[in-house]
């Protein structure tokens, strides 16, 4: 068994953390207080081949795996989580499906601009009849004239109403199916600009201030029947796949934030003086970064075991959604216990803490609440 990094691995995860701290930090309390997409941000990623890091060369990717994006998705949360769901959502939810199901065409149409951060890429699952229970769709597409006709609402979509946003790849029902109470739920592309398809205004967000998320509307929405993404009636198992492969990058974003949060209460341990000396050297605060630096590595471990999974093609979904669950509960309780260290100064928003603690709650909601990552757990155990 070999736990090491190859060197071209150690180059990325250094590339990207010191891209993180030159470019990311500085601006991210200004990006978080004002609301504001990170624009610059995103161009810059994709000037460094990571908007679409896990994809071939031939479509424009980086030719990078599973566990390269994993560590390029947590030295960004290290440093801010509005950027990391930025890219992480573009890249394993928006453009993840046309990779894996989508035609000769659609590949080569879309792929070189998402991989280069030219337009980014959404995923429009959850609806407000259909969240943890994805089945529900609400939302229908008809075909009239070789054109689908899409009509429903989609909700909490990630990257779909920005001024790059490209196109959406949504679940809509399609037909009846075979069988009682069975429906046909199936994948359409439909690209921003298209008549009868309007994101809403954002949300006001407790955390993830600088991404974008919102809701979407089609009415009488036409595209192309060519937009139908992959085989027609097999929507879900598409995006039941997708989401399995973008839980490793949740995952990863809940070990980057821990270890975000880590460095920070370290960091002001250090500095922070009481009864004559530094706090960090007290037994208390001293308990406090030892339990959470352990528990960091322990789901770091989880978190790569999962993305070798993958990359070897092994079965990796039970790991997906162990890594996530775990990461996902770490990451809000290593903001709470930065905020803690930090005393009355970890509850003003003069230093990140802060932001970590209102962007970490999320992660055990999105991608899968943690209720139903234990769901898939027992299930996988047999249960």
């Amino acid at each position: 068994m070999d736990f090491d990094l190859t060197p071209d691995q150690r180059l990325l995860r250094e590339t990207v953390r010191e891209f993180a701290r030159a470019e990311i930090a500085p601006a991210a309390e200004r990006l978080d207080r004002e609301h504001e997409f990170p624009y610059e941000i995103v161009r810059k990623l994709g000037e460094l081949d990571l908007m679409g890091i896990p994809f071939p060369q031939e479509y424009g990717g980086a030719g990078g795996s599973s566990l390269d994006y994993a560590l390029v998705v947590e030295e960004l949360a290290r440093v801010d989580s509005s950027v990391a769901i930025t890219m992480c959502a573009h890249t394993s939810l928006g453009t993840q499906p046309i990779y894996l199901f989508g035609s000769d065409a659609q590949r080569e149409r879309y792929l070189p601009r998402l991989c280069s951060g030219e337009m980014l890429g959404a995923f429009g699952l959850t609806e407000p009849e259909a969240g943890s229970d994805a089945g529900n769709t609400q939302t229908r597409a008809r075909l009239e004239d070789g054109e689908w006709v899409i009509d429903g609402a989609k909700q909490f979509i990630t990257n779909a109403g920005t001024d790059i946003s490209g196109l959406v790849a949504i679940t809509a029902v399609t037909g009846e199916g075979s069988g009682e109470g069975r429906r046909e739920i199936s994948n359409i592309l439909v690209e921003n600009g298209t008549p009868g398809y309007e994101p809403g205004p954002p949300y006001r967000k407790i955390g993830w201030h600088a991404s974008d998320t919102r809701p979407l509307h089609f009415n009488a929405c036409r595209v192309p029947e060519e937009n139908l993404l992959g085989v027609r009636g097999r929507g879900l198992k598409q995006f039941f796949q997708v989401l399995d492969i973008g839980r490793i990058g949740v995952a990863a974003m809940g070990v980057g934030l821990a270890q975000g949060a880590l460095d920070e209460a370290l960091s002001y341990a250090r500095q922070r003086r009481a009864f004559g000396r530094t706090i960090a050297s007290f037994q208390t605060i001293q308990a406090k970064l030892a339990n959470l630096a352990t528990e960091v590595e322990a789901c770091r471990l989880l978190v790569h075991k999962a993305a070798w999974l993958k990359d070897q093609g092994g079965a990796f979904s039970l790991l997906a959604a162990q890594a996530k669950l775990k990461s996902g509960r770490l990451a809000v309780r290593a903001a709470d216990e930065a905020v803690q260290i930090h005393g009355g100064y970890g509850y003003i928003e003069e230093y990140p803490v802060a932001r970590f603690y209102r962007d970490a709650k999320i992660l055990t909601i999105g991608e899968g609440t943690d209720e139903i990552q234990e769901l898939v757990i027992a299930r996988a155990l047999g249960a």
